[in-house]
């Protein structure tokens, strides 16, 4: 059935255009009067209704009359109270009395009931029933109060249902007017000034404040403790006394509340990190105990999280230096309350590398390793160094790598050293990088059934099939990381650090930064790629001859062109010469002050310089350091000439013909020229040890036997053979052993027992002539003269 179509038609554009325009303004005209006149009705119909109800409500109640109850002696009583009340008609005429009683009788304005909201000159309706009319009869307002009821269910009967009401209970008035007087009374008794506490007092509110803190912090830390599971949603109320307004305790309990979460956290935390479950997860059926685990994660993850954006506020409000409005910490507890914040995050980048939220605790600790506060930032690099050295895998140090070398490329190299620095603790080692996958963690192969058929009975094969089921069962419960993931993160790490040494190298060459970047590069020299040992070791040189180095970066350089050299560098065709120049030329540097510590680099330089390069050294090269290092030991240290006679000793046991320099008698072409920074052209070979014999006479007990021991020839038998423990040690290993860090000679040197040697004093040392000579000429009146200069100056300038 089609719709029915709307006749009135809707008008086309054409004919809109032929209306004129001022009968489109006539219409707009109309409509809004209309709207105004119909507006005004409604008003004045609304005021005539409120009007009639004030009027209602002012005029005085009378109860509804009953004509069935009403009584006959009661009526005559009525009127004859208004008879007597009424005027008297002896006074009026009777064309007047017959007047107020035509009145009387016609309805006016004052025998209308003005309670009644109907107008005055109303029609009578048709069809009007004498019950409406009843109902349209205002009623009066009853004296007494109703009572409230309240509605019940209804009962249902036979005859219908039965509705059920019950009366509300009124609530006395004089009670209320009783608590009402209570609550003004405590209001009195709260505006009472509060005496004020001495400061003993003071002290003694306080301590009792913070144990019911204490108190309250052990209870709920204990309970979680013991069922984390249940009790995983008191971490919230723990985590809400971050908060804590007392401003006589507000301070020294969030130190404590936030060291109590941390260590709550470590010890509540699974050993695997919490991944958010998925909708298809959320919305299958799954066992109490399942539930009750699910929910625990979901809780301790999401108060971990808060936990961890309260400790970035607080630091975030210690840098800001901004009074928050609630007044309750001072400006000078911030940087305290920063500092537990901090190393609580130290303490949870090292202890739960592996759970949530691990990256965002690097992106917080790395730009505070960079900060004004020497404490905070020491604190931050020792954090991020015991985390490189516990790091088997290396995903955590890959994460806080790569934040590293954003943070130090984003500021433009402008960083503190000991950033760079924690490079030095990664645990990346030659043999992890350089072994092979495959011959490190080969598959285990299983036979298959025709190669069981073939070789084995049935039986045979039965215990076969039980005991690759129990060796597939402990490959998958030893869960242990693979060594192809390991080898691919360490090689990442390992680009992401050269790269930012390189950078360092080449943009920054001046910088503070650049004693790490040597020190990192002497470290890790070994795994650099070979197509980079080119023009890194031109580089190093370029720096070395620039001057700009101070002595300890020069000696870095020398260690990592060297390190470069004894590993893969081998196959290269490089002549380092001038680094041994440099080296040789520098030695002199060292002495017992500032430098000594450097002496540890030399060593090590020394090592792979000339012991592991012994193919590559002459013997005249070999001759001329150990005659300078000789030298060098008896202006340095005690540990410093210990380290550098067993280097010496080393060295002669690798190259048994330098034994030259202790024979008096031996000669050779040409003059030992000591000052001569070449080592090749020195003729060492023409001197000898006499250091030695100082050496001999040393005040430290070590370098006495080490002096001893050369001296004979560095024997490894006999009466002048070392001990096992200095003859064990390496050269470094000595030097740090007899260090005196400590301000004192390990062993102890004994006290000089010199015999008393009498001096003569005074005038026994002239003879008496000089004496009676010296006496005179002191006797005798001194005479001032003028003082001429200009006759000396005449005689200089001549």
């Amino acid at each position: 059935m089609k719709a029915r179509r709307n006749k009135k038609q809707i008008p086309s554009f054409r004919k809109l255009l032929k209306t004129s325009k001022v009968k489109l303004e006539n219409k707009l005209k109309n409509k809004q009067f209309k709207q105004q006149s119909t507006l005004k009705k409604y008003r004045k119909e609304q005021r005539k209704l409120r009007q009639a109800v004030k009027d209602a409500v002012s005029k005085k109640p009378i109860p509804l009359e009953d004509p069935k109850e009403k009584r006959p002696g009661k009526r005559i009583e009525r009127e004859e109270e208004e008879e007597e009340e009424a005027l008297p008609l002896d006074m009026m005429d009777e064309d007047d009395l017959q007047l107020m009683r035509e009145l009387g009788q016609r309805a006016s304005f004052l025998t209308r009931d003005l309670s009644s909201s109907e107008p005055v000159h109303a029609k009578k309706r048709k069809y009007e029933r004498v019950i409406d009319k009843y109902e349209k009869i205002p009623r009066t307002l009853q004296t007494a109060p109703e009572k409230e009821m309240i509605h019940l269910l209804p009962i249902k009967d036979k005859s219908g249902i039965i509705p059920q009401t019950r009366e509300k209970p009124v609530i006395d008035n004089n009670q209320d007017e009783e608590d009402q007087e209570e609550v003004e009374l405590e209001e009195e008794i709260v505006e009472d000034p509060i005496r004020e506490l001495t400061l003993e007092e003071h002290l003694i509110e306080r301590r009792k404040k913070l144990q019911e803190k204490k108190m309250h912090i052990a209870t709920l830390a204990s309970a979680i403790l013991s069922d984390p599971e249940t009790n995983i949603k008191k971490l919230k109320e723990l985590r809400s006394m971050l908060m804590e307004q007392d401003p006589d305790v507000a301070v020294t309990v969030r130190k404590l509340v936030i060291v109590s979460l941390m260590e709550l956290f470590k010890d509540i935390t699974p050993s695997y990190k919490i991944r958010p479950l998925t909708e298809a997860e959320k919305s299958t059926k799954i066992r109490k105990e399942t539930q009750k685990l699910r929910e625990f994660e979901e809780g301790l993850v999401s108060q971990y999280k808060f936990y961890l954006e309260n400790l970035e506020q607080m630091v975030k409000d210690w840098k800001q230096r901004k009074l928050k409005k609630s007044n309750v910490v001072s400006l000078k507890a911030y940087k305290g309350l920063a500092e537990v914040a901090v190393k609580s995050l130290c303490e949870l980048l090292v202890s739960l590398p592996h759970f949530n939220f691990h990256n965002n605790i690097i992106v917080l600790i790395v730009p505070l390793m960079n900060d004004v506060s020497k404490s905070i930032s020491e604190m931050c690099c020792e954090a991020v160094k015991k985390l490189f050295k516990q790091d088997k895998l290396g995903q955590a140090s890959l994460g806080v790598i790569k934040v590293i070398s954003g943070f130090v490329k984003g500021r433009n190299y402008e960083v503190r050293p000991e950033m760079l620095k924690t490079f030095l603790c990664l645990r990346i080692k030659e043999l992890e990088v350089k072994k092979d996958t495959e011959d490190i963690n080969k598959p285990k192969k299983f036979m298959t059934f025709k190669e069981k058929r073939k070789t084995l009975s049935r039986m045979q094969r039965k215990w076969k099939k039980a005991e690759e089921k129990l060796e597939r069962e402990l490959l998958e419960a030893e869960a242990s990381e693979s060594t192809e993931r390991k080898l691919k993160l360490h090689t990442e790490t390992l680009n992401i650090v050269f790269v930012t040494y390189f950078r360092i190298l080449k943009k920054a060459q001046r910088s503070p930064l650049l004693p790490a970047v040597l020190e990192g590069l002497a470290k890790f020299a070994h795994l650099i790629n070979v197509e980079f040992f080119d023009d890194l070791l031109v580089v190093l040189h370029t720096l070395i001859e620039s001057g700009d180095l101070s002595y300890r970066e020069s000696l870095h350089c020398v260690q990592t062109a060297f390190h470069i050299l004894s590993g893969q560098g081998d196959v290269l065709n490089i002549d380092p010469m001038k680094f041994y120049t440099h080296l040789y030329k520098t030695l002199f540097k060292l002495h017992a002050g500032a430098t000594n510590e450097d002496v540890e680099i030399v060593l090590q330089c020394l090592d792979v310089m000339l012991t592991k390069r012994r193919k590559q050294v002459s013997q005249q090269r070999a001759l001329a350091f150990i005659k300078r290092l000789c030298t060098l030991a008896l202006h340095v240290l005690p540990n410093s000439s210990i380290g550098i006679l067993a280097t010496n000793r080393i060295l002669m046991h690798t190259f048994p013909k330098t034994d030259l320099l202790l024979d008096n008698e031996s000669q050779g072409s040409g003059v030992f020229l000591p000052e001569l920074d070449e080592p090749e052209y020195c003729n060492a070979q023409n001197t000898a040890l006499w250091e030695l014999h100082a050496l001999q006479r040393h005040y430290h007990p070590i370098v006495r036997r080490f002096a001893a021991h050369l001296m004979a020839g560095a024997p490894s038998e006999g009466s002048a053979a070392l001990k096992p423990e200095l003859s064990r040690r390496s050269a470094a290993e000595l030097f740090e052993t007899y260090s005196m860090a400590a301000m004192t000679f390990n062993p102890p040197v004994e006290s000089s027992s010199s015999k008393r040697k009498v001096f003569l004093q005074g005038d026994s040392f002239l003879n008496e002539d000089l004496n009676q000579l010296i006496k005179r000429h002191c006797s005798e009146a001194a005479t001032h003269f003028p003082l001429d200069f200009t006759k000396y100056l005449k005689t200089s300038l001549r």
